[in-house]
């Protein structure tokens, strides 16, 4: 999976024009369920040792790389900065840009630099370094659909402070796109010496050991105050082996462990468990542009064949919710008023019956197990379709060969994607027709009219309504059968406060976390 595929997976997200448009922000993350604190006053001091997946394969020290661990990543944001990054309201907040401001026509966006911001060197962040970075970004092969309608010559610099970003169409929604990629490093590094780059991070780089690493807080950080010492990042390849360190007291945090480890600590009183809602969609993917799936009668079929609470009490164990086949559930412009699909299996059968569906064969559903819950969710569906007349056979391949031969060609396959807080990321990400990462092959000349309209507008009502078209054609002609919402879930010593509850990527905002004495 490459970097833009893991990264957008975490971040996600995004806000309402209003916000996007006054940038700023300033969100405090909320004690963790489970702390003992409470408003306790924050100390400085001590060790945090942080437990994250990941594999010794696929280890990248690259900020702008091929990023499948999440150990890597993990390391890479306490190091580096990006522009922007979630927060809670707003959900997009300053990090190294201290603010942004639009043109009229919202085709051209100007982030100013947060002042005394420096990289580890002691050297200052100038708009040249963000320039450079952005343009390094760019680059890479999947750099069109991470800084989408932004052109490489059309990120420039004004003055020693401001950097200008001028898309290739009125975008709203904008400050979002700089919010999970766009890790600044000095002008001029050269790929042979990225893995030495200085960051701005909270935290600075003391060594890194075969995917393990060490990082010191960094006393000069601009944003703020740093509470830890130092974070210790341990890799582990699977969640139970993660979970086991923790039990063990080898580890005071496990980062993204899964609800099976969460129900194995609930009688221990000394385990806290951090709950995120909406930070995993685990969806499956039907092929909209040709193959068994094509008819949108029989994706409908499918939908009101799934038991969604059966789904989200047996795969997730009840960590999560029911789902309603639109994705950025946590956006607050999401659509609550769309009828909740729910179990009907006549239906199902009389409209596969009405598109000549052929129930004699058997289709293959393509699933990793990438994360916690995703293979188990395809064999649950296998089983709740066939009571509808559908032979699902389940196959699960390994990761590399799924990203590489599945993901965006296959009739039947489960995806996920985190940090739910945003209808229009996942429409320009996987919906629009023109998308790079168009995972069902759909294309709706009426749902790109109405994406292009939404982001084109400032006015917060009109825009509102605007994304509820866009949702219900998503909801009525999609590619996506979304059954539920997995909570995130990190397990932490009682030691351990101030963690952030943000899905997905603001999982690993670890600056504002300490440790009582």
């Amino acid at each position: 999976m490459d970097l833009s595929r893991r990264q957008l997976l975490w971040a996600g997200g995004a806000v309402g024009a209003t916000a996007l448009l006054a940038a700023c922000g300033g969100g405090d993350d909320a004690e963790p369920t489970g702390s003992a604190t409470g408003s306790a006053k924050p100390r400085k001091g001590g060790t945090l040792r942080v437990g994250a997946l990941g594999r010794a394969a696929a280890i990248t020290r690259d900020p702008h790389g091929s990023q499948a661990n999440e150990s890597d990543y993990l390391i890479i944001s306490l190091v580096y900065d990006t522009l922007t990054v979630p927060g809670t309201k707003p959900n997009t907040e300053p990090r190294l840009a201290a603010s942004w401001t639009p043109s009229e026509d919202l085709k051209t966006w100007k982030f100013t630099i947060a002042q005394g911001a420096k990289f580890h060197d002691g050297s200052p962040v100038t708009a040249k370094d963000v320039v450079y970075s952005l343009k390094r970004l760019r680059a890479t092969p999947a750099g069109a659909s991470r800084l989408p309608g932004i052109q490489a010559k059309n990120i420039t610099a004004e003055g020693t402070d401001t950097v200008v970003l001028v898309s290739d169409y009125a975008n709203a929604e904008l400050p979002l796109l700089t919010r999970l990629t766009t890790f600044v490093i000095p002008d001029g590094t050269t790929d042979k010496d990225i893995a030495k780059a200085p960051g701005t991070g909270p935290f600075k780089l003391d060594w890194f050991r075969t995917g393990n690493a060490r990082l010191v807080r960094n006393d000069d950080w601009y944003g703020g105050d740093v509470y830890l010492d130092a974070i210790e990042v341990k890799i582990f390849e699977s969640p139970q082996a993660m979970s086991n360190a923790l039990l063990a007291g080898q580890i005071d945090l496990a980062s993204n462990v899964g609800a099976v480890a969460a129900r194995t600590a609930e009688s221990r009183k000394d385990i806290q468990t951090v709950r995120r809602p909406n930070d995993m969609a685990m969806p499956i993917v039907m092929r909209t542009a040709d193959g068994p799936f094509a008819d949108p009668k029989v994706r409908e079929a499918l939908r009101l064949a799934v038991d969604r609470e059966a789904m989200v009490k047996q795969v997730l164990s009840g960590y999560g919710t029911v789902a309603n086949d639109i994705l950025g559930t946590g956006d607050p412009a999401y659509d609550r008023s769309v009828p909740q699909r729910a179990r009907d299996l006549a239906k199902a059968r009389e409209l596969l019956k009405e598109a000549k569906f052929d129930t004699s064969k058997t289709y293959e559903l393509l699933t990793t197990e990438d994360i916690s819950g995703l293979a188990e969710s395809a064999t649950l569906f296998a089983t709740q379709v066939r009571e509808a007349g559908v032979k699902v056979k389940v196959v699960k391949q390994e990761s590399a060969v799924f990203w590489d031969k599945t993901w965006l060609k296959g009739d039947l396959y489960t995806t996920y994607w985190g940090t739910n807080d945003s209808v229009v990321f996942f429409a320009s990400k996987t919906m629009v027709s023109d998308s790079g990462t168009n995972e069902a092959g759909w294309k709706s000349t009426e749902f790109d009219t109405a994406y292009q309209k939404a982001i084109g507008t400032a006015d917060a009502a009109r825009r509102t309504q605007l994304l509820q078209q866009l949702q219900q054609i998503e909801y009525d002609t999609s590619g996506y059968l979304l059954w539920g919402m997995a909570d995130g879930i990190d397990l932490a010593g009682a030691r351990v406060h101030g963690l952030p509850t943000l899905p997905g990527y603001g999982r690993v905002q670890l600056e504002g976390a300490w440790l009582a004495s």
